[in-house]
């Protein structure tokens, strides 16, 4: 199996009439749900804000990227399946979901050993409690 990163941009959904997003919510997490059940999901969020600081590898705290960045990422998946022509099948079902197009890259494999590491799943989407 193999790691697929599934993005959109920070602004991808402002094309979104406040009225709809609801419904846009709902079916995201059914997307979810779906992807839970399938035993594919991984991991996902959005991203709260525009705020972010870098962390040098000395240490220092400097400010930024700043939102003049074109592209930010907005909100994520990561699913686990067995072809990029599954991750995009995934993607296909985010994008009509989130009425927004979504970004696949395939995510790089653990390095090695860390395979005695307990993986963990999500079997419960926060966001479908509330």
């Amino acid at each position: 199996m193999t790691r697929y990163l599934i993005s959109f941009g920070a602004h991808a959904m402002d094309h979104i009439p406040e009225e709809d997003m609801p419904a846009v919510a709902e079916a995201s997490v059914a997307v979810i749900e779906e992807a839970v059940n399938a035993g594919v999901w991984v991991f996902g969020a959005g991203r709260r804000g525009e705020r972010a600081t870098i962390v040098g590898i000395d240490g220092m705290l400097t400010d930024g990227p700043f939102t003049e960045t074109k592209e930010v990422i907005g909100g994520f998946s990561v699913v686990d399946v067995s072809s990029r022509e599954e991750a995009l099948e995934w993607a296909a079902k985010t994008a009509v979901a989130c009425r927004c197009a979504q970004e696949v890259r395939e995510l790089l494999p653990d390095p090695p050993g860390l395979e005695h590491v307990p993986q963990t799943r999500l079997t419960h989407h926060p966001q479908a409690a509330r």
